[in-house]
């Protein structure tokens, strides 16, 4: 019996984290770009707030600097994760390793999020994909931060600078 909990667990957690990735993708470029771009939006903060940081900082968002949630892009964040959560409590009805990836998702996307912002060394090395998606040419591209698997998949990888990735 243990044996076919931990399956379901497990099983559950990779299904929920595949899900998180492709979830990820689909709010960044529908919500967090499509619907961001208008300034009566309630995604605005992302488009015309942390792109405008991000591309007049050499890639840096001083907002992330800090870890305590506040009325700016990190913290509007930090808000809609724990409302995205919050919607997929359902879930664990139905697995519970699902919920558990989904949690982990949103953490590991905010922490990856955060420390590319912050480090940008390790964002060129780590998450080149996410860097191109702010400091290329084209800003409508590039839709994963924790991976580019789904945007070379789609065919949404956009590559810049020349650079070896």
């Amino acid at each position: 019996m243990a044996i076919v909990v931990a399956f379901r667990f497990a099983f559950g957690f990779a299904l929920g984290y595949i899900y998180g990735h492709i979830a990820e993708w689909l709010i960044h470029k529908y919500v967090l770009h499509n619907l961001g771009k208008k300034s009566s939006s309630l995604f605005s903060f992302h488009y015309r707030e942390h792109h405008r940081n991000a591309r007049m900082n050499e890639f840096r968002d001083s907002v992330y600097s800090s870890w305590i949630p506040k009325k700016d892009a990190a913290g509007k964040e930090i808000i809609y994760l724990i409302i995205i959560i919050a919607m997929h409590i359902p879930v664990v009805m139905i697995s519970y390793g699902a919920f558990a990836a989904l949690v982990v998702s949103s953490v590991e996307y905010y922490y990856k999020h955060r420390r590319a912002h912050t480090d940008v060394e390790w964002a060129k090395e780590k998450l080149a994909w996410h860097y191109d998606h702010h400091m290329g040419k084209i800003q409508d591209a590039n839709w994963g931060v924790r991976s580019d698997f789904l945007d070379r998949l789609l065919g949404t990888r956009i590559y810049y600078e020349n650079r070896i990735l």
